[in-house]
């Protein structure tokens, strides 16, 4: 691999539109089902395995199970043998019981490891190896996104080793303004920055396997320049200490594949996003404290804001194509959780760097947004049942992929519990008493023991709720956190209204979840959207279509549970609530308003809300500049015709040409070239081309000269 002597300079790459020299890596496509495991790495020093911490969770969570499905057998038994459908909900609730306790005692553990205050990586003075900063964009607004890229350049200049790193947008835009935007602040930001910047820019025609298959191009292409490679998201931001720290990580530790850090969620505004924002930042690291401590050097990868070793990506991490078709088939979804289980099943470390400051991302601005990017992530992880018996994995991996299965099978086993709970109180209202089936002459009734349903649901609000609780417990003991969350009462109170809100939004999520869970079941795939990222509500028309049927199974619940019992309907009433409001809390989950009404309170507040962080300052201040450069609201056609040295930059990035077979007519292409041929002015050819034949003229030089020329 590359190296550099620290203090050396690579010669920078040609100055121009143009991509640096290639230098390929072979990524063969890995096979599921067998593994030689002759060929793995070996480590240079054995790594410990935390069985220990590993008892204590999977031990622990096993153990309150058992005790919880116990007591729920006591509940339900109290008028004899429990019937069948009884045992239903037994099973039901000790699934779904499982999967919070497993959270309960990995907040445990995180919230003693957070005790501990460990000390956080230290800035190195030196490096001596080569790493490709990545940021893959898809259809993204190009003012925050290159303003996040010059942010992040700077700050890694500033440190004396910028020399070490060299920059990379890769886009798999689909449309065309959104590319032609790209190219235009990338020209741009590439003048002012100068060419001793290596700063490069690459379009890919198609965008195959979508974000596995741009990072897997860039490595094949150009990954043995570099040593290791820093994945971001278009979100993402990162200081110039956190991203030094990383690569010093690397060097200093030959055996790691993947080193996570833990994102934190800034600049958000909508009362959704607020919410994610505080409960990251204060429950967050609890959480990711003890999956690190458990995890050891297993552990898992998120897909940004991580730094990888590139040979060991390249070796280990060429992702197959399931067999099938989507949902379950076709190429995989989630590919981070998978990359990590292969890399690790080639002898190589994955784990976090949970203590390190710097790193950040954003959220989607509403309860629908969420929904959308969650109906990937559920297909993803869904998918996981077709690699997690992959041959060669290590046991922990294994866990990583039925924890992901299991959070997205949660909802509906949820659902369904609520079901057969319902069920069981119309058989118990309805039932003739059973005068026989006693050992006695006194009647039986199917009934609950209501003081052990009483102690049982205390029990299960306490393992849910103690990661909150335990997150801010270590919040008001940190004076500094303590302070910038607005003091000890204020964020308490932050603390209720977020776990109040997260009650109220639950069932709504329940059922939505439930509901992509059965559209994979059922086989349909999700596609990819782009994430919509800015702050700003959805029209209210469009609210009420989304949640209708959700705001009408609440009325139906509610009802029937009332026409049953009482009891009943006062049981349900958090469930009920939360799906009758479904359009009133979704529209409020996007609001700005009521979200900065909040922040005007000190609510839902996080330090780095209160002193922002640089990098986040100066990302604003560039996205505010771009913003005014007005790259976004051009139309491509328009600007391209306006700009002939954009449009000569335009041909020079473009990849060499490739003469298509004889017979083989691309019909977007084929009636691009007729319309723009007979277009007379922009505005008909704006007025004329779809969409797809936009993108298939911006392809064809010969096109873009004739657009220049209208």
């Amino acid at each position: 691999m590359p190296q550099l002597r620290p203090g050396s300079d690579p010669a920078p790459y040609a100055a121009g539109p143009g991509l640096p020299p290639e230098a390929p890596l072979a990524m063969p496509v890995q096979d599921l089902a067998r593994w030689d495991g002759a060929s793995a790495h070996r480590p240079a020093r054995p790594a410990r395995s935390p069985w220990l911490a590993r008892l204590w969770v999977f031990g622990g969570a096993t153990a309150l199970t058992a005790y919880g499905g116990w007591q729920m057998v006591q509940t339900v038994s109290v008028s004899g043998s429990p019937t069948a459908l009884q045992l239903v909900l037994v099973v039901l609730f000790c699934l779904t019981f499982s999967w919070i306790t497993l959270a309960f005692t990995s907040g445990l553990l995180g919230f003693a490891t957070l005790l501990r205050r460990g000390s956080t990586p230290q800035i190195p003075g030196a490096l001596s190896t080569r790493t490709a900063v990545l940021m893959p964009v898809y259809n993204e607004a190009t003012a925050r996104t290159f303003a996040g890229v010059e942010a992040m350049h700077e700050a890694v200049a500033a440190t004396g080793l910028g020399r070490h790193f060299d920059w990379f947008i890769l886009s798999d835009s689909t449309q065309a303004d959104a590319w032609i935007a790209e190219e235009r602040a990338y020209l741009d930001l590439r003048d002012r920055l100068g060419p001793e910047a290596r700063l490069y820019y690459r379009h890919r025609p198609k965008n195959h396997h979508r974000k596995a298959g741009n990072i897997g191009d860039f490595v094949t292409r150009w990954g043995g320049h570099y040593d290791h490679m820093l994945v971001l998201d278009a979100d993402s931001l990162m200081s110039g200490s956190a991203i030094v720290t990383l690569a010093a990580a690397m060097e200093a530790d030959p055996d790691a594949g993947i080193i996570q850090t833990l994102p934190l969620i800034i600049n958000r505004n909508t009362l959704f996003a607020r919410l994610q924002q505080f409960a990251a930042r204060i429950y967050g690291p609890v959480i990711a404290a003890g999956l690190s401590a458990w995890s050891g050097r297993d552990g898992n990868y998120w897909g940004h804001n991580a730094i990888i070793r590139t040979h060991a990506f390249a070796s280990s991490c060429g992702l197959p194509d399931l067999p099938g078709k989507p949902p379950f088939g076709g190429h995989v979804l989630s590919h981070d959780f998978v990359e990590a289980a292969l890399i690790r099943r080639a002898g190589w470390a994955v784990y976090m760097l949970h203590r390190l400051p710097g790193s950040y991302e954003e959220s989607p601005p509403s309860l629908i947004d969420v929904a959308v990017r969650d109906r990937r992530w559920a297909q993803g992880n869904l998918q996981h049942a077709r690699v997690i018996g992959a041959s060669g994995l290590h046991p922990a991996t294994r866990q990583h992929f039925a924890t992901g299965i299991a959070g997205y099978l949660a909802s509906p086993l949820w659902l369904l519990q609520l079901v057969v709970g319902i069920l069981l109180v119309l058989q118990t209202a309805t039932e003739r008493p059973d005068y026989f089936g006693g050992a006695g002459f006194s009647p039986v009734f199917p009934r609950f023991d209501p003081v052990r349903a009483l102690q049982l649901f205390g029990l299960t609000m306490a393992v849910l709720l103690a990661p909150k609780i335990l997150g801010l417990v270590l919040a008001l003991l940190d004076g500094r956190v303590r302070r910038a969350c607005g003091g000890s009462g204020r964020l308490i109170m932050s603390s209720l209204v977020e776990i109040l809100l997260s009650a109220l939004v639950a069932p709504v999520a329940m059922v939505i979840q439930s509901g992509s869970v059965v559209s994979i079941l059922l086989g349909r795939d999700t596609g990819w959207n782009p994430q919509r990222r800015d702050d700003g509500s959805i029209p209210l028309r469009d609210i009420v279509v989304r949640h209708r049927w959700h705001m009408v199974l609440g009325l139906v619940a509610g009802i029937a549970a009332f026409a049953i019992a009482t009891s009943l309907f006062l049981w349900m009433s958090p469930t009920i609530l939360g799906l009758v409001l479904a359009i009133p809390i979704s529209w409020a989950s996007g609001q700005l308003g009521l979200g900065l009404a909040l922040k005007d309170r000190r609510l839902l507040g996080t330090p780095e809300e209160a002193a922002p962080p640089e990098i986040a300052l100066r990302a604003a201040a560039l996205t505010a500049r771009n913003t005014a450069l007005g790259f976004d609201a051009d139309d491509a056609l328009a600007a391209l015709n306006a700009d002939p040295i954009l449009a000569k930059a335009h041909d020079r990035m473009l990849p060499p040409g490739q003469s298509r077979p004889r017979g083989a007519i691309d019909p977007d292409q084929t009636l691009a070239a007729a319309k723009i041929c007979e277009a007379e002015t922009v505005a008909e050819a704006q007025a004329w081309l779809s969409p797809k034949e936009r993108l298939a003229l911006l392809h064809d030089r010969a096109l873009v000269d004739r657009l220049v020329r209208l």
